[in-house]
């Protein structure tokens, strides 16, 4: 249990942290009766308009160029972001970039070329030739993906365009009701609704039901250990009925005796969950050829911890409780008949 609920919570957060701060993706361009529009606006005046729409709140402008990495053979993407940081991605180590000449790259790109934190990297386009620096390392499993502000981009590439504009909707707005507005304002305009992300809503769904699963097979396994200890025990419960021993009696001692047990399982099963979580995850992410960031495995806290060491306590009464009491409803005549 302690390592499903472990499981459950980092690809929680991961989940949570995968979806879009935007809710619209406005792309440029878009096809009509078989033809390519065009916008009627420019660039700048696009984001202008697409911020002046009722419901926005915030537009960042997405750029995608090809550049070529000195010292490799392989062109990377160079992308570009206009308006702040309004997209999916995910800081893992370092931060954003700030200053032109620093960008933002994913653990795979980082592996692959052999990048660390601080680096230089020399990119060219159009024969122009940058020197940027890697400030921080993302989420991102693409391993051709840099990320790069609005004057890095340019300063390779003078003319370059936005491609996409992701624009963040003020709670309440209709996404449908923003993308009607987008497509009135001008027809060269094609709009992507954001929806949630069902992989991930899977992931988290399955280690939740892991959780749940495991809890109901340890409570089954108290309640087998305990009926199987109140059959061996049916000639001693009849003697201590004989004496004077209530039916409540019974009972609190049945489940008392699991409740011991269940907190013998809390002190062995916490540190071996929490074990086998720092065994299994690096693993998982290390699968994929992602770095999860520190507030993602971060979850073991007392208040977590407590509440497991309690959850052991109360499988374990609950499991005992329907023995115990079928025990204390075993008549004295009745022990030793079987006897």
């Amino acid at each position: 249990m302690t390592f499903a609920t472990g499981l459950a919570a980092t690809l929680n957060s991961f989940g949570n942290a995968g979806h879009p701060t935007y809710d619209v993706t406005v792309y440029v361009g878009s096809y009509r009766h078989g033809k390519q529009v065009l916008p009627v606006h420019g660039d700048r005046e696009l984001q202008s308009l697409l911020a002046s729409l009722p419901g926005a709140t915030h537009v960042t402008a997405r750029s995608d160029d090809d550049a070529l990495l000195a010292g490799s053979t392989q062109a990377v993407m160079l992308e570009g972001r206009r308006g702040g940081l309004s997209l999916d991605s995910v800081l893992v180590r370092g931060r954003w970039m700030r200053r032109t000449g620093e960008v933002v790259a994913g653990t795979p790109f980082l592996r692959r070329h052999g990048v660390r934190l601080g680096d230089r990297l020399r990119l060219r386009q159009g024969g122009r030739e940058e020197v940027v620096t890697v400030v921080g390392e993302t989420m991102d499993t693409s391993d051709r993906l840099v990320i790069g502000g609005w004057p890095t981009v340019t300063a390779l590439k003078p003319d370059v365009k936005p491609i996409a504009y992701h624009v963040r909707l003020r709670g309440g707005t209709a996404q449908e009701a923003y993308a009607r507005a987008v497509r009135a304002a001008d027809p060269g305009l094609s709009v992507q609704l954001s929806g949630s992300n069902s992989v991930t809503g899977t992931i988290v769904g399955s280690a939740t039901g892991l959780t749940l699963m495991l809890s109901l097979v340890a409570s089954l396994g108290v309640f087998n250990t305990a009926v199987l200890n109140i059959h061996d025990r049916r000639r001693d419960l009849g003697m201590l009925k004989s004496i004077g021993m209530t039916p409540r009696q019974v009972t609190a001692m049945t489940v008392t005796s699991m409740a011991v047990l269940g907190a013998l399982g809390s002190l062995l099963g916490i540190p071996l969950g929490i074990a086998a979580y720092e065994v299994v995850m690096p693993r998982m992410a290390a699968g994929v050829d992602i770095t999860l960031p520190s507030y993602m495995t971060d979850v073991w806290h007392a208040p977590v911890l407590g509440l497991s060491a309690l959850a052991g306590v109360l499988i374990a009464v609950l499991g005992a409780l329907v023995p115990a009491r079928r025990a204390a409803r075993l008549t004295v005549a009745e022990v030793l008949h079987n006897e």
